[in-house]
């Protein structure tokens, strides 16, 4: 998938990121802690905790929680891309290409308003009641219903945009 396909445009684009206060503070605080303690512990020679780990377990848990885990949440981006062929989705980087589903796939969409903890369990590619759904952050959404039975909810913070744009690729591919 090319971004300047002349057959084939882009009509929407969303690209989201984790940007909630609270996603961060349960991300730093504990990337905090193993700055702390490996400091502590690697710089000072102080044993950190009541039950400190070797140099090399501490150096693990740096690398671990003070540096991937914040670098990998920093990394994850959900985009949305429709166009007259269909709907992209890539949640990146667990998804390195684009999904592709195509309209003759689904026999209903809908903007819904949903609870993203107790109808999926949270954010990020989760499955619940509903289906599957890729979501970052809000509440709202696409919900997609597929001929196969399934349904796929894609989390947007321009749900009715979405739709809107997704009425006119599926217009423009039936004239």
């Amino acid at each position: 998938m090319t971004n300047n396909d002349p057959v084939d445009p882009i009509i929407f684009r969303e690209s989201q990121r984790f940007t909630q206060p609270w996603v961060w503070l349960v991300v730093l605080l504990p990337a905090a802690m193993a700055w702390y303690g490996a400091l502590e512990q690697l710089v000072y020679g102080r044993p950190y905790g009541t039950n400190p780990v070797s140099d090399q377990g501490m150096v693990i848990i740096l690398i671990a929680f003070g540096i991937l885990l914040p670098l990998f949440i920093l990394s994850i981006r959900f985009v949305v891309v429709v166009r007259n062929s269909g709907i992209y989705v890539k949640f990146f980087p667990i998804h390195l290409s684009f999904r592709h589903y195509p309209f003759e796939d689904i026999y209903a969409y809908d903007a819904v308003t949903y609870r993203p903890l107790r109808d999926y369990g949270g954010w990020g590619i989760r499955y619940g009641s509903h289906g599957k759904a890729y979501n970052i952050k809000g509440n709202r959404g696409l919900m997609l219903k597929f001929t196969n039975g399934k349904h796929l909810l894609l989390g947007s913070q321009e749900s009715d945009v979405l739709k809107m744009s997704v009425d006119q690729a599926r217009n423009r591919k039936s004239n």
